[in-house]
């Protein structure tokens, strides 16, 4: 029978019923899935399917904690043993991995039962996850727009309430973009908080890290309080909070000195209604109590082309490791022509060149840390239009000079957090006239997302989204 009240509930309110004895892991497996093959055939938001590994979990005993009994989507980018896990890529459709990834061991300590994985763009690369191995994602809001990227099938399958928690990762903006998108919440935390082992040191030059996407806020905080934390080989860490994350959600915020701008950190012109409503959320918080005063970081350098040339040579020694595994150069019958251009576009440059771009991304960091001396939250779009309808990038065309304009209009800002390693948040706090979501963007000191936290609680009792379902909703 169907566990109908199942949406009604974030991950840890399903917890809390399992630990009760109210519900049973499989019973809520069984529901997880039903809710899949009910809802997925529209929006392609769960690309690997193994209900079989969650029921050998089950079967074998899950481990107490607090996520005990919860179905849990990976994205299609992590490994876990013995599983599917193909980056969204032709080359890898059937790669089983033999060893499962830190962030992964750490998700399964407490208590998720793992049933599938969430569709991404090949490898991560884009704002959008319409990945030619398995298609495009779409918005369950409305079909025909994207549900962004890089997680775009995490924030799919969270929105459309198949689960109400599910592990993004990002590393320009890969949370926040799809949490704006299908108007749910998701915090990029801290450079370093999470791990990303045992395979590798740091995600695209420290700017990629993995956390989740969620129904609720305290979902966010109490995932992150059970799984941050260095690992034996991480080359550095985040510093320790003062509190369990969780404690800070029901905690005042305080006043803050919130800075605001409703543009595009470039001066272009960004959609009115997105404008509007970075003003409106700008008056929320003003009568909140909170000090609101409309500054921008200057930046020294561009942004995008520092973030390209990070990006691209980690592209490249991709492409690379798959030349060398498997005998042959890469075409675009194993990538797409996009992820091999990026990888091109690397191999023009030189070492000296990507020591040149890790070095303006530390001065971009200084310049908004500096920035930063004068408030304590920043509050910008998160993207600036809304969603992007499906097919206006096109990752298998032969001339790929679309993309950087449109990348320039529509995500310009979220990038700059994951050079500088601050912590930075989407809360889904308004919507379109067409009904599509706006996510609003908060950064706050690098170590702080115990401030975001309290603001978000704060945000989440003022201005609740949960109970806002998309027209594609199990």
């Amino acid at each position: 029978m169907a566990f109908k009240e199942y949406g009604d509930h974030d991950a840890l309110g399903l917890a809390g019923l399992v630990r009760s004895k109210q519900i049973s892991p499989r019973e809520l497996l069984d529901e997880a899935v039903a809710r899949t093959e009910r809802v997925n055939p529209r929006i392609n938001a769960v690309v690997v399917r193994h209900e079989d590994y969650a029921q050998r979990q089950i079967d074998e005993g899950l481990p107490d904690g607090p996520f005990t009994g919860v179905p849990f989507l990976l994205k299609d980018l992590e490994l876990l043993g013995g599983t599917r896990t193909t980056f969204g890529a032709s080359l890898y459709k059937d790669f089983v991995a033999d060893h499962t990834g830190t962030l992964a061991q750490r998700f399964l300590k407490a208590g998720l039962t793992i049933f599938g994985k969430s569709a991404s763009p090949e490898f991560g690369l884009m704002p959008t996850t319409e990945c030619r191995l398995h298609g495009p994602t779409r918005n369950p809001w409305n079909t025909d727009h994207a549900s962004g990227g890089s997680s775009g099938g995490a924030a799919a399958a969270v929105a459309a309430r198949i689960l109400p928690v599910a592990h993004a990762s990002d590393g320009g903006g890969s949370i926040r973009i799809p949490a704006s998108a299908c108007g749910v919440f998701g915090l990029k935390p801290t450079r370093a908080r999470n791990p990303t082992g045992p395979d590798k040191a740091e995600g695209w030059g420290g700017f990629s890290c993995g956390h989740v996407v969620s129904i609720s806020v305290r979902d966010s905080a109490a995932m992150l309080d059970a799984v941050h934390g260095p690992e034996l080989t991480s080359p550095y860490m985040a510093p320790a909070p003062e509190r369990p994350f969780l404690d800070e959600v029901s905690r005042g915020s305080g006043r803050l000195r919130i800075f605001f701008t409703d543009k595009s950190p470039y001066g272009d012109a960004i959609d009115p209604e997105v404008a509007a409503a970075v003003r409106d959320v700008g008056r929320l918080l003003e009568a909140q109590g909170h000090h609101v005063e409309e500054r921008a970081p200057v930046l020294p350098l561009d942004p995008a082309q520092v973030i390209a040339a990070i990006v691209s040579a980690n592209t490249a020694a991709t492409v690379q490791f798959a030349e060398k595994k498997f005998g042959r150069p890469m075409t675009s019958d194993d990538f797409e022509k996009l992820t091999l251009g990026s990888a091109h576009n690397a191999s023009k440059a030189s070492a000296v060149d990507y020591v040149t771009a890790l070095q303006n991304a530390f001065q971009i960091s200084r310049s908004v840390t500096e920035f930063f001396t004068g408030c304590d939250i920043f509050l910008s779009p998160t993207l600036c239009t809304p969603p992007i309808r499906i097919g206006e990038i096109d990752t298998m065309s032969d001339d790929l000079g679309h993309v950087a304009p449109l990348l320039r209009r529509y995500m310009p800002g979220t990038s700059m957090a994951n050079m500088t390693g601050q912590p930075s948040m989407s809360v889904p706090l308004a919507w379109s006239s067409k009904g599509l979501p706006i996510g609003m963007m908060f950064t706050a000191h690098f170590g702080d997302e115990a401030m975001l936290f309290r603001l978000a609680g704060q945000l989440e009792q003022i201005r609740p989204w949960k109970d806002r379902r998309p027209p594609i909703s199990a």
